[in-house]
């Protein structure tokens, strides 16, 4: 049995030591045989992107060519050689992890990042060039290709970059000032480009750039214009990420029994599967949905170590950046960006015609917006009309970071601090008691707090999505918004992540009736709560619902602010 391949980026290291590979290498071949020489390609973070690169730059390097064999040897490529293998000098650069913490700063990580790496291919290929650490970038690798060209006039360079927008991005969500600073008009991450894009007159033949937005394309594109972008060509919406057949191969290959692969399958897929990343794809679009590679590698190997399926799931570590999304969010305008949160927290789709590029002095929009969620990994493609395309949040682990910004949002409206809810009592209660008393007078306390400045958006819809937030916070349940049983809509469905037989789940059905119809008309609370009765009576005989052993149903009638509940 091979190891899980979770945090190696290095493919030379990932065979060497034995690691499991979910063989990419038919896209090499695909790649070769482009008209173009020169490629970007994007992908969100935490898909395989730095892995992809690396397999690269060990197929196209001359001085691996004498162990092409035990690094390919296993892999389509290895077994279908194209004429270029093993035949270029790979110059490549990584940009992530450059300090953004001002322009000055990103200005020095740039250039030390351009110096270091150039100073290895030196040194590895054998050449004589000083490598001035004190000049400027377009310098350093202007003088670089000018050395290459006279010393190894005959060879030829592939040039790899790695993560090319990674501190543009950092710029861009939280000091848009610094981004136009750096990127745009006369800056250096510009010039350098325009030296690069020189040098394919003579020594670069091919280029391969990675990273996550078309951000900085625009910003760059009279200096670099030579790139034919396939992030969203069809022939490779699967080249990194992973198929279902993948997941199961590796679950075969980790030796998890059927049984047990039929437990885990819905849990993988439910929390890391639902990307498409190509708007030109035909027919069924369900076939076409890739898993987040690295998150499942973190639930199977989490799985293995602990013999059971992890509690947390997902890595703080990748988490960690996909709650950046508030920096990007407050690009849009408020009332915008407010409302299109609420959309996708709810499950609505949201329709956009699709941006190709951003430049530094774009206007977010709504539409720029929702086409950098879909690049950065936060909306994915849902369905396809005619010029424009609907989105919705790719799976339960991105539902999660939307609501816990959200919460957060309505929390600071409502002057609630979050850490301060009593989060273990309202789990408890539900869990053990099937009782919601605690979660209700949370619920409340935030429409009491926001029913002076929200009180005009009060709706049913509004308070079921705050209700589903703070539900979605507690983390120990499934939440289930507008479920599908038996031909209806359930507003809510609370169902435990663990121990199904021994903890109570909970249904829930929302009316509302505003402060001043309830005064005109005070029949209006029988009237809801019987219609709510009604459709809960719908529901209880359904096989979805008979499948949760333990199940309280309530009706949830808002006044306003004020809730009146009663158990079905």
């Amino acid at each position: 049995m091979k190891k899980l391949p979770k945090g190696i980026s290095n493919y030379e290291e990932l065979i060497y030591d034995g690691y499991y590979y979910v063989d990419k290498t038919e896209y090499i071949e695909k790649l070769e045989n482009l008209f173009d020489k020169r490629i970007m390609f994007l992908r969100p973070r935490k898909f395989g992107k730095t892995l992809f690169t690396s397999t690269l730059e060990n197929y196209y390097d001359i001085a691996k060519k004498e162990k092409f064999e035990i690094l390919f040897k296993d892999t389509y490529i290895g077994k279908n050689p194209t004429n270029l293998k093993n035949s270029y000098h790979i110059l490549r650069f990584n940009f992530s992890g450059i300090d953004t913490t001002n322009v000055e700063a990103t200005i020095k990580g740039f250039k030390n990042e351009i110096a270091s790496s150039i100073k290895f291919f030196v040194e590895k290929y054998c050449m004589d060039f000083y490598t001035n650490f004190d000049d400027e970038a377009e310098n350093i690798l202007s003088n670089f290709l000018k050395a290459f060209n006279i010393q190894k006039a005959e060879e030829k360079i592939y040039v790899i970059i790695d993560e090319y927008d990674h501190f543009a991005n950092e710029l861009l969500g939280f000091r848009t000032d610094d981004f136009k600073d750096v990127v745009s008009g006369n800056g250096k991450v510009r010039k350098w480009y325009e030296i690069l894009k020189k040098g394919t007159e003579t020594v670069v033949e091919r280029i391969f750039i990675t990273g996550v937005a078309p951000i900085t394309l625009d910003s760059t594109t009279s200096g670099f214009n030579i790139a034919n972008d396939i992030t969203k060509n069809q022939k490779f919406n699967n080249m990194l990420g992973f198929s279902q057949d993948d997941v199961i191969a590796i679950m075969n290959e980790m030796q998890i029994d059927k049984t047990k692969q039929q437990e885990l399958m819905p849990i993988i897929k439910q929390n890391y599967d639902g990307y498409i990343f190509s708007n030109l794809l035909e027919g069924n679009l369900e076939n076409y949905r890739i898993y987040n590679s690295n998150m499942t590698l973190y639930f199977l190997t989490e799985y293995i170590e602990q013999g059971k399926i992890p509690t947390n799931l997902i890595d703080t570590n990748i988490i960690s950046d996909y709650k950046k999304i508030e920096g990007f969010m407050n690009l849009c305008k408020k009332d915008d960006r407010i409302k299109l949160l609420e959309k996708i927290v709810e499950g609505e789709p949201v329709t956009s015609e699709l941006t190709e590029k951003f430049n530094s002095e774009i206007s977010f929009s709504e539409k720029e917006l929702i086409s950098l969620l879909f690049y950065l990994g936060y909306l994915t493609i849902y369905s396809k009309g005619y010029s424009k395309c609907c989105f919705k949040a790719p799976n339960d682990v991105i539902k999660k970071i939307y609501t816990d910004y959200y919460l957060a949002y309505l929390s600071k409206q409502a002057k609630i601090e979050v850490d301060s809810l009593d989060t273990e009592g309202m789990n408890y209660e539900i869990l053990e008691h099937g009782k919601i008393d605690k979660i209700m007078e949370t619920l409340e306390e935030y429409l009491t707090n926001l029913s002076n400045r929200d009180y005009s958006k009060f709706n049913e819809k509004y308070v079921k999505i705050i209700f589903y937030s703070i539900s979605r916070m507690l983390g120990t349940m499934v939440v289930k918004s507008e479920l599908e049983v038996g031909g209806n809509y359930t507003d809510i469905l609370l169902i435990p992540r663990e121990k199904i037989n021994e903890r109570y789940g909970i249904l829930i059905e929302f009316k509302y009736i505003k402060k001043e119809d309830y005064e005109k008309d005070n029949s209006l609370l029988e009237k809801r709560k019987k219609e709510a009765r009604l459709q809960l009576e719908k529901y209880k005989n359904t096989e979805e619902i008979k499948l949760i052993p333990k199940l309280k149903a309530y009706t949830v009638v808002a006044i306003k602010d004020k809730l009146v509940i009663e158990e079905f």
